[in-house]
């Protein structure tokens, strides 16, 4: 309600992605696999991508409050310091798995069918995007509290767009230069989007489970310890 522009904006990025790399660029990207095969393929890298461009709104956010004054409102009501920032990762998570939800709906619309995957792995698959939700918030939320303004914050948040870019999400690693395959191979969304595709599709997940599970966990405490480091320095 408050940003509902910027919302809307970064909801529609991840949805217009899909409709361009299905409709228009499917039949030359899936390798002559098909357009079934390769929306199978490219929902799961869309959906950590959604995580991604949505959670620069919290980063926008949270610089837009640190600069018109609001979070020094805050701080003299009789409220536990940290519970503001917590309040903005806990609306940023809602508003990012609802914002999967629909993007979800829109590939299944497209055609986007899970492999025989049971209770267990559907619970699985949800609880890593919550995961990585999570850690991604937390990251934003350090990008906005380091920003000047909400400009900036939204420039210094730009990554968690491009890194998905860079990732398995589109094309596989193997069809990359090999001299960049390791780097593709090893950043967060790689393994988030193995995972996912194994969970959901049947394919093999290997070690990207626990790789992707590491990098959320060492995400969610680095985001968390900057955001409270510089929160606490600008309250001294």
């Amino acid at each position: 309600r408050r940003y509902p522009s910027l919302t809307l904006n970064l909801l529609l990025t991840p949805i217009m992605l899909l409709l361009l790399f299905v409709y228009i660029f499917g039949d030359a990207m899936s390798g002559g696999a098909g357009r079934d095969a390769y929306i199978a393929y490219l929902v799961p890298g869309i959906l950590l991508m959604t995580i991604g461009s949505t959670t620069i709104g919290t980063a926008v956010s949270v610089s837009t409050d640190m600069s018109e004054g609001i979070i020094a409102r805050f701080r003299t009501m009789a409220i536990h310091r940290s519970s503001i920032l917590f309040g903005h990762v806990v609306g940023s998570v809602i508003r990012t798995l609802l914002s999967l939800v629909l993007v979800g709906a829109v590939g299944v619309a497209m055609g986007f069918r899970s492999t025989d995957s049971t209770v267990l792995e559907w619970v699985a698959a949800f609880g890593l995007l919550a995961l990585f939700t999570l850690a991604f918030t937390w990251i934003a939320v350090g990008m906005g509290l380091g920003s000047p303004n909400a400009e900036a914050a939204s420039n210094s948040a730009m990554p968690l767009i491009l890194l998905p870019l860079i990732s398995s999400a589109f094309v596989p690693l193997d069809s990359m230069p090999g001299w960049f395959q390791p780097i593709a191979e090893y950043q967060p969304f790689t393994p988030a989007i193995e995972t996912l595709r194994g969970l959901l599709l049947g394919t093999e997940i290997g070690n990207n489970g626990w790789i992707a599970v590491g990098w959320c966990l060492l995400l969610t405490v680095l985001g968390y310890r900057w955001s409270r480091a510089q929160f606490d320095g600008e309250s001294a």
